[in-house]
């Protein structure tokens, strides 16, 4: 394997990884997850969490300056859904 694959950044991170990264207990990143109100991707009986997701949650809240509202945050993500099903698009 060459230095550059082994320094790649992960797509996707554990629970465990995300919830490190963002310093909370991975109880408290599961159930957000499982209430839809953090990203996840399911596979089989796992969750993994995007990098990405990641990536925009410390964005935005370097960005504001402040409190970052995961709550409204999983509310967007509801409202584009619905509407993407409503509509036939895709959701994200």
């Amino acid at each position: 394997m060459d230095n550059d694959s082994e320094n790649a950044r992960p797509a996707f991170y554990t629970v465990r990884e995300a919830a490190r990264i963002l310093r909370v207990d991975p109880a408290t990143l599961y159930r957000a997850i499982r209430e839809d109100a953090f990203p996840a991707v399911r596979v089989r009986t796992r969750y993994v969490v995007p990098a990405i997701a990641l990536d925009k949650l410390i964005a935005e809240a370097a960005e504001s300056g402040g409190c970052v509202d995961v709550a409204r945050i999983a509310t967007e993500r509801r409202t584009a859904r619905e509407v993407a099903r409503l509509t036939g698009g895709a959701s994200w």
